[in-house]
């Protein structure tokens, strides 16, 4: 194991002065540490402490070679640094200390510590590279001078990973992926795989292998390896939910937006290999939010990402559960002498509308309980998810139940239980003595997590449940006029960014509004109103795409017309993402086409009181919708409008 291949240069300073034996020590920790070869400082220090009671390091000549082979390494490395005025750190030869080596290996593993203490041996009995070392004038060419010692002692040994290429000179290959990546978006239905796509054949023209490993609504795919981390280059995280970062502790890691994967491949794959990312360091809960990677989220995007992780989670649900809702709906018969007892007047339909039930109900607790574990990590879903049934249930502080928070609740209970549990990792670790640490996450945070937010939820249901109340009347109160502007505005923010923030917001508007009508057996009301309308106008971008392609051939190229039937069925399936790639390229006209076509087709739904309560599935739940022929109807009028407009806008093309 070659020297360079250990030593990074995050890990190098030169011209150091320190006063003291243990000063230097806490400088080579850090450097360490900066290098992001261990996971905690004080456990790595307390083994080179043990190491040098044993029997001091400084070997002579100025040489200091501390090291341990430690819990706490999660990566074999190096650190050194030069300080030119000496330190004495009780050599053999009682001569002071001026050039140190600190090796790092893990506990699991070979002796990689012996092996790299043995080859530091054998070239620092050199003069002369000891004194070009501590006479380097830059990190660039310290790690020179190594690499020329360890190719003129070791010449059977050949590099063939170089770091860096020379001005004129092709990145020599590695073996494996150079450039690896994860993308993610809240419904891991098409973003994720769309930007997974992107990479990979952007990696594959510029001459880059590169993995892509996909977060999608089936679980992770294609999973990176832990080889394949140990060897790459670079990660690219493309999300727009949480995903798994510890693995990627020390690496170079650049998080963006799953859209940035989606259009802007080259420009991420570039940054990885001009080697301008930052090195990621994972602290815990704090890491999967874009903590130390030297690009810090705004606040909002922080925000979206943490809410996305909760409705990533929730969706399954919603959806399994609400569909089965419906099909009891459909197959039951309703008697206006006993609405309330609509869905349940049959065994069968009674079957559906319990199992669907069940399902539909932990939609609150599920919410909140991974909003907050996308903020404070494990510790933070018992806590999270106890404060969703919380507000499911309205307890106050003076009652079990009676009033409703719903979803507002369990959005406020997702975020307070997030960042109240980080408030009490950091308090507990002011307070409480090392040797409690294993019990926190088992015993501390959950007892005191529930019980502040139960205190937090008993005082705040009733709040929010005014705001609630008032936000359901509100939908109730529409009607006409004012309820197809509703439906126009919901169904129009579905097309602005087809999966992005702002159709993600609409559709989440709408999942709210079903759970606002969940205890009306009444399917036209205004809640599964709403769902229905954000639905037909989330199903039109494709089909308009389909439209404009087959009624405009001139202005479609050959590649963009054959995929008319993929976007037709796409677009019955309510998946807008796969107009995507048409908005990329001409957004002007596509998007305020679609935008135009979805407003119609929202306002049309509302008119002909049009009603869905299930919130996925597009054409192939139209039969649990109320008055399904003239959604079919307002679905067909807002695509074609959006289509016609679409194809009228956009100038003729030739083939090349």
């Amino acid at each position: 194991m070659r020297i360079t291949d250990l030593l990074k240069k995050e890990a190098i300073e030169l011209g150091v002065s320190v006063s003291s034996k243990e000063e230097a020590i806490d400088k080579l920790v850090g450097l360490m540490d900066k290098a992001g070869n261990i996971t905690d400082k004080e456990e790595y220090k307390q083994g080179i402490l043990q190491r040098e009671e044993m029997g001091t390091t400084a070997i002579g000549a100025g040489i200091a070679i501390p090291h341990s082979k430690n819990k706490a390494v999660i990566q074999a490395g190096l650190a050194s640094m030069t300080v030119p005025d000496g330190v004495d750190y009780d050599s053999m030869d009682g001569a002071p200390s001026n050039l140190f080596f600190m090796i790092a290996a893990p506990a699991e593993g070979s002796d990689v510590h012996l092996e790299v203490l043995s080859r530091l041996s054998t070239i620092l009995m050199d003069d002369q590279f000891r004194a070009d070392l501590l006479s380097a004038k830059s990190k660039e060419e310290y790690l020179s001078i190594i690499d020329k010692k360890e190719q003129e002692k070791f010449p059977e040994e050949t590099k063939a990973e170089p770091e860096v290429a020379t001005e004129n000179q092709e990145p020599v290959q590695k073996k494996g992926y150079r450039i690896l990546a994860v993308t993610a978006c809240p419904t891991g239905i098409a973003h994720t795989f769309m930007a997974a796509e992107a990479l990979e054949q952007k990696g594959k023209e510029m001459g880059y292998p590169l993995k892509a490993e996909t977060n999608g609504s089936g679980g992770a795919k294609n999973v990176l390896t832990k080889e394949e981390i140990e060897n790459c280059d670079g990660i690219i995280v493309a999300a727009d939910k949480q995903v798994e970062m510890a693995r990627f502790e020390g690496k170079p890691v650049l998080q963006v937006k799953v859209a940035d994967g989606i259009h802007k491949p080259e420009e991420l794959i570039q940054k990885i290999v001009d080697g301008k990312v930052p090195i990621y360091h994972h602290v815990g809960a704090g890491a999967e939010t874009g903590t130390d990677t030297g690009e810090k989220e705004s606040v909002g995007r922080t925000l979206y990402k943490q809410l996305m992780n909760g409705v990533s989670h929730m969706l399954p649900f919603v959806i399994g559960g609400g569909i089965l809702i419906a099909i009891a709906f459909l197959i039951d018969t309703y008697d206006p002498a006993n609405p309330s007892n609509f869905g349940m007047g049959t065994p069968m339909a009674a079957f559906f509308k319990t199992v669907g039930g069940e399902a539909f109900g932990f939609m609150l607790p599920i919410l909140s309980g991974f909003i907050a574990m996308s903020i404070a990590d494990r510790p933070g879903l018992a806590v999270g998810f106890v404060g969703g049934a919380l507000a499911k249930s309205g307890m106050t502080l003076t009652a079990v139940s009676g009033v409703t928070p719903g979803f507002l609740g369990a959005l406020f209970a997702g975020f307070v239980a997030g960042y109240l549990v980080l408030g009490i990792r950091k308090v507990a670790d002011k307070v409480l003595p090392q040797s409690l640490e294993g019990i926190k996450p088992m015993l501390i945070y959950p007892v005191v997590g529930i019980l502040l937010i139960g205190v937090i939820m008993a005082i705040f249901n009733p709040i929010i449940a005014v705001i609630n109340t008032g936000m359901t009347s509100f939908l109730n109160s529409m009607s006409g006029t004012s309820a197809i502007l509703l439906g126009a505005i919901a169904a129009g923010m579905m097309s602005i960014d087809m999966g992005g923030p702002f159709n993600k917001a609409a559709y989440v508007f709408g999942t709210a509004s079903i759970e606002i009508a969940a205890q009306d057996p009444n399917l036209a009301g205004i809640g599964s109103a709403t769902m229905a309308a954000v639905m037909v106008g989330g199903m039109v971008p494709p089909l308009a795409i389909a439209i404009a392609s087959l009624l405009f051939k001139n202005k479609f190229m050959k590649k963009e017309r054959s995929s008319w039937l993929v976007n037709i069925i796409m677009g019955l399936s309510f998946i807008s993402e796969s107009a995507i790639p048409y908005a990329a390229s001409d957004p002007l006209r596509v998007i305020p086409s679609c935008i135009v076509g979805s407003a119609v087709a929202g306002a049309l739904s509302m008119a002909f009181g049009c009603a869905s309560p299930a919130p996925h599935g597009g054409l192939w739940v139209v039969g649990v919708i109320h008055n399904p022929l003239q959604f079919i109807l307002a679905l067909v009028i807002g695509s074609v409008v959006a289509g016609v407009l679409l194809g009228l806008l956009r100038r003729p093309v030739k083939e090349i």
